[in-house]
């Protein structure tokens, strides 16, 4: 099926990134200090800047999508005038800016710093601006219930100044509700709002909520009002021309997602838009939706697994102990627990919803049947009509695992299938939330046999990629959705890219990794097998990370797994010999002898898979984002490890080493180490011939290769860029090397980017020669070099013609394949 943006929302003025670069702004690093970066960016060869949600957020976030203000930039991000210098530094040089924005929710932790929040609280359904939030209030018999209490209960707040106090935290009172004598309980119950425990939220809230985030309030953008308030800013930067692109922030939890797109295209005139819209494998984005495409998870799944060796599936599976043998009955079991836990507010409401449908049927049976149903999805969410399809199956896959729910499903299946019933409405927005908080967020920490794979969007049971797969990908996407994002790593990535890359290569270790995960579980044994292995995992891939953030990473990891301890009681006996296990990878000195073994074994393997899949992205279809800092070499883990500062002095000096005078010839190659200079090669020179020479990427023709080590090479011809990568690089070791491998590509004289080595002509490309530095070559036709070394007054950007002979010989060749 063809996908992307409806030709009728475009503007003339449209703008496409040929690539991003992610900024995390931050009051640390605000707008000002991106601004700072702004020539570094173009240096590199980044098309556009591609900021985190910069609207007003709650006091000291790190993140930005706890919005509390929609009317302005963050002050502590440097406001409104930052933004503006910003963009007009970027417009500058060439670059484009993208914005996250977030439709969803708002941030409500600290309700004086909300203005419509504070409203809502001190009025109630009076308030002007009641009709923002989704709210039950029947539910909580007119008030909002406020889950803050801990087991003082009431005996917490305090009354001050006419206000209500958990702490340093002040909550409005009612107009005329407070009076001389007053006892904090007398007060408390005239307002609006009841506080309630914190844990009463799992079952008795009444307000919509980001996942189970009860900070996080959600918003009713469907409403004309609702998106005209809470977009206004967003609309001035189109007609101000700050901004070129926005990508949103989880539509999934919208009440319309379609219309909700429809509304920013018309605000913003059909500029570029991508929605962080996690596709599970095989699923494809609405082609009806005005977007360009997703944010790039779908992509990441299948540029990890072609590089990960198929054949140590079997010894990993049974080196992780406990592994559990059927991930679709794990999802199934822990979005299940979901529903029944921290999201049974939002299954209860939905079955309040289906009431009038449900008779005489117990409320406890619907309620049940509805969390079986919100259990058994496949995807995120369905789109009805268009995705009723995974609804059926949804709703078959409950009544077969619950037979005696039968009748409950029957009763409410036409109501939930129906696309204008509430209930149908409803339960695809909660459907979303049961996925993430049930599968990324549980089940990834509860297998181990391969971390690498657990990753947002991805099926940890797929474990590996064949080339002709990854292939037939790369083809769907140039065919349907040439303009979504592709991505290694984002703020939300489990492991960032150059952490998986390390781990990916354990499954070419197999029966090596078992024996030496053997040993490990032996010196600093833990009874929780599978965690166990998933830390191990996390200490070789991130190694050499810090003491402090290997054991903020497995206090997150158990507490997410919930097997054997919990957020909300952990288990302190438990979680000692945890953080056991981690000391004993920097204190025990034979634990330490065994990492560092291992660290020999895989160092240059890791670097190959790292240089490898950072090319594969940067040079395949879609529009390539580079996460920031992973121009060189990151080892992150989740976040916040993930959104640790970068350090862009050593970045710059790097890059302007390898832009030096003298770069050219094997004595100025950086070699592969932890520097990351070859990495920060690899990105500059891909993103600037992405940039420079666009009619290089015209196209995908997949290339075969022959000889000895033919299993070990993906390439692929852009229509004139060749991307030739090394997978599975302990492999061709064991192989003897490349030896008479070749890969078969149109016969014209090349140049390798990366090291200057002249390729001629050839019946095939000789990998012994030119992999003979990295284990990567991007080759390009070879007058595109030497017009880059003699250049004419042409220019790239403004499409004027050129003459390049090689470069159209392939093209020609290139269109006789086809």
């Amino acid at each position: 099926m063809s996908g992307g943006r409806p030709r009728h929302a475009t503007s003339t003025a449209r703008r496409v990134p040929v690539s991003t670069y992610r900024l995390q702004v931050t009051a640390d690093f605000d707008l000002t200090a991106a601004r700072d970066l702004v020539d570094y960016v173009h240096d590199l060869g980044a098309d556009w800047l591609y900021l985190s949600p910069v609207l007003q957020a709650e006091p000291g976030s790190q993140h930005g999508y706890d919005v509390v203000d929609h009317t302005h930039v963050d002050d502590e991000r440097g406001g409104d005038a930052a933004l503006r210098a910003l963009a007009e530094a970027a417009h500058a040089v060439g670059l484009g800016v993208l914005v996250d924005i977030v439709p969803n929710h708002v941030g409500v932790a600290t309700p004086s710093v909300n203005p419509w929040w504070w409203s809502l609280l001190e009025q109630g359904q009076g308030s002007p601006v009641a009709w923002a939030f989704d709210v039950d209030w029947e539910a909580g018999d007119g008030r909002i219930r406020i889950p803050v209490l801990d087991d003082r209960l009431l005996d917490g707040v305090t009354l001050r100044d006419g206000r209500l106090y958990l702490g340093d935290t002040a909550y409005p009172t009612a107009p005329g509700t407070v009076h001389e004598g007053d006892s904090v309980a007398d007060v408390h119950d005239r307002q609006h709002y009841e506080f309630v425990h914190w844990k009463r939220a799992d079952h008795e809230l009444n307000y919509r909520r980001f996942f189970a985030v009860n900070t996080l309030a959600a918003i009713r953008v469907e409403e004309p009002e609702v998106f005209a308030a809470s977009h206004t800013t967003i609309g001035a930067w189109f007609r101000d021309g700050l901004v070129d692109g926005l990508r949103v922030d989880h539509p999934d939890g919208l009440y319309d997602p379609a219309g909700y797109l429809q509304d920013l295209a018309d605000l913003t005139g059909g500029a570029y838009v991508l929605v962080e819209k996690i596709l599970e494998p095989g699923e494809q984005l609405p082609a009806s939706w005005p977007v360009d495409g997703t944010t790039g998870y779908d992509a990441l799944g299948v540029l990890d697994r072609v590089f990960v060796d198929t054949a140590g599936a079997e010894a990993l599976t049974a080196a992780s102990g406990a592994e559990p043998t059927d991930w679709q009955q794990l999802t199934h079991d822990t979005r299940r627990g979901i529903a029944d836990g921290i999201l049974g507010s939002e299954v209860r409401r939905l079955a309040r919803l289906l009431a009038p449908v449900a008779g005489d049927l117990p409320e406890e049976r619907v309620v049940d049947a509805v969390a079986e149903i919100v259990a058994s999805f496949d995807v995120y969410r369905t789109y009805l009509p268009e995705g009723s399809h995974h609804l059926i199956a949804a709703l078959e896959r409950a009544a077969e695992a619950r037979p005696e729910l039968d009748d409950v499903i029957d009763r409410i299946a036409p109501a939930l299938v129906d696309p204008s019933s509430a209930a149908a409405l409803r339960l695809q927005q909660t459907s979303g939330m049961v996925m993430a908080k049930g599968v990324e967020d549980t089940a990834f920490y509860r297998t181990s046999r391969l971390t690498s794979l657990s990753e947002v969007g991805g099926d940890p049971s797929v474990f590996a990629v064949s080339v002709d797969d990854f292939h037939q990908a790369q083809r769907d996407r140039q065919g349907s959705w040439p303009h979504t994002m592709t991505t290694l790593t984002t703020h939300d990535t489990k492991r960032s890219e150059d952490t998986r890359a390390r781990i990916a290569v354990l499954a070419e270790l197999g029966d090596e990794w078992a024996s030496t995960l053997e040993r490990l579980q032996s010196l600093a044994p833990l009874e929780d097998a599978v965690l166990a292995d998933l830390l191990w995992q996390a200490i070789v891939g991130a190694r050499p990370a810090s003491r402090e953030r290997l054991h903020a990473y497995a206090e997150k990891a158990s507490r997410e797994a919930g097997d054997s301890t919990t957020w909300t009681d952990p288990d302190e006996d438990f979680e000692r010999r945890m953080h056991a296990l981690v000391d004993a990878s920097f204190d025990d000195p034979a634990v330490v002898a065994v990492l560092d073994a291992l660290d020999e074994r895989i160092d240059a393997a890791g670097w190959s898979n790292g240089l490898g899949t950072k090319l594969v992205q940067l040079t395949a279809p879609g529009v390539p984002d580079v996460y920031q800092g992973t121009e060189s070499w990151d080892r992150s883990l989740v976040d916040p490890d993930n959104r640790r500062p970068v350090d862009y002095a050593e970045r710059r000096h790097v890059l302007a080493t390898l832009d030096g005078p003298e770069e050219s010839g094997p004595e100025r190659l950086p070699a592969i180490g932890p520097d990351g200079a070859a990495k920060v090669l690899v990105t500059s020179r891909a993103l600037r011939l992405r940039r420079d020479h666009p009619e290089l990427f015209t196209r995908y023709l997949a290339l075969e290769a022959s000889g000895v080590a033919a299993d070990h090479v993906v390439a692929f011809d852009r229509g004139g860029a060749v991307t030739v990568a090394t997978r599975l690089p302990i492999g061709l070791e064991r192989v003897g090397g490349w030896g008479d491998t070749l890969v078969h590509a149109a016969p014209v004289d090349r140049v390798d980017l990366l090291t200057g080595r002249r390729v001629p002509a050839s019946r095939g490309i000789p990998l012994a020669e030119v992999l003979a530095d990295y284990p990567v070559a991007l080759l390009v036709p070879a007058d595109v070099v030497d017009e880059a070394d003699h250049p004419t007054e042409r220019g790239v950007a403004d499409g004027s013609a050129t003459t390049v002979t090689d470069a159209q010989a392939e093209v020609e060749i290139l269109e006789g394949h086809a």
